[in-house]
């Protein structure tokens, strides 16, 4: 949850006059989804609050509601306020109908990055990315675009809030150093050592141990896919996080999950809360996934590993399995 869903969230929930409220300037170019709306005027239980931009009136979240709302012949509708800017409420917007709800087009989603990218050029590629629901690959093609290829800041700020530099030659240096001279210390040591993130701390070590060019060239994020083994096992598929193999703009997980959490044919079934709490589990523990790679006591590596793998062939045979899903040959 951001912060902004936390303070909304603290936010009483009143009555609002629909007739007060302003629907243009949604992030959903398309306009609603009729179906979507007749399938929610359908429920007979109260819809969730909608959420508005307490300046202008605007609705941030809660489109397809009011429409369910007006098909019942309702003229009021709870919701929430949101006092930021409209730059803020628009980024609100974007990332709540990501999240939960009928999913926002992809084509609307670069249009929510370009503007976000504008609004916000300080942001990371991955910080837009993580609101928008697109890849950080995609966030940056945007913005080359955007910028016609001239010189871009110097740092960005990441979705921890943290201040990063975009040419993080030097901390990769610093990094190979420290690890050089002292082994033991961890990734998240040397990342926040040389301020760089863990992950790049990884891609050093990798390095490191392959005897490759702690700096990767720019000729792609390919070429430093080579050095991603280490330790007698291909790192490359242990980063369940993220790869640079995918070339498809992909949702957040957890952002895919928190959407099917609100799916009442999974919420309402025992056997729909069951997969949920599964999703959850790894969507919750994906944050941690590289403290807990690097912190598996040596003794129990492989039979670790060996769980890992049958893990993973459960998950692969239902994939398989779920009804009307096509796996790709």
């Amino acid at each position: 949850m951001t912060p902004e869903e936390e303070d909304i969230n603290r936010q009483p929930v009143i009555d609002m006059e629909i007739s007060s409220l302003v629907l243009s300037g949604s992030p959903r170019q398309a306009g609603a989804d009729l179906i979507h709306v007749e399938a929610m005027a359908a429920v007979q239980q109260e819809l969730p609050p909608i959420v508005v931009h307490r300046p202008t009136m605007r609705v941030i979240d809660g489109t397809h509601r009011i429409q369910a709302a007006i098909r019942r012949g309702e003229n009021t509708i709870t919701g929430r306020f949101f006092d930021g800017t409209e730059d803020e409420a628009f980024v609100l917007s974007v990332w709540l109908n990501v999240s939960h709800g009928l999913p926002l087009a992809l084509a609307d989603r670069k249009r929510a990055a370009e503007r976000i990218a504008l609004s916000h050029p300080q942001w990371s590629d991955r910080r837009v990315a993580a609101v928008t629901g697109i890849s950080p690959g995609t966030v940056a093609d945007i913005r080359r675009r955007m910028t016609g290829g001239s010189a871009p800041a110097s740092s960005r700020i990441g979705q921890d809030g943290r201040v990063r530099p975009l040419d993080c030659s030097a901390g990769r240096l610093l990094a190979g150093q420290l690890m050089t001279e002292n082994p033991n210390l961890s990734l998240r040591q040397v990342a926040k050592a040389a301020a760089i993130s863990p992950e790049t701390a990884r891609d050093v070590r990798n390095r490191l141990l392959s005897g490759a060019e702690l700096v990767p060239s720019r000729r792609g994020r390919d070429a430093a896919q080579p050095a991603a083994k280490g330790r007698g096992r291909d790192r490359h598929t242990l980063n369940l996080v993220r790869t640079g193999e995918r070339h498809e703009p992909m949702i957040d997980r957890a952002v895919v999950i928190k959407r099917l959490m609100g799916d009442p044919a999974l919420r309402y079934t025992d056997t729909g809360r069951n997969l949920l709490r599964l999703l959850s589990l790894h969507a919750h523990w994906a944050k941690e996934w590289e403290t807990m790679v690097d912190n598996v006591p040596p003794h129990c590596t492989d039979v670790v590993a060996d769980l890992a793998r049958q893990f993973a062939d459960l998950w692969a045979d239902f994939a398989t399995r779920v009804p009307g899903h096509r796996v790709a040959s």
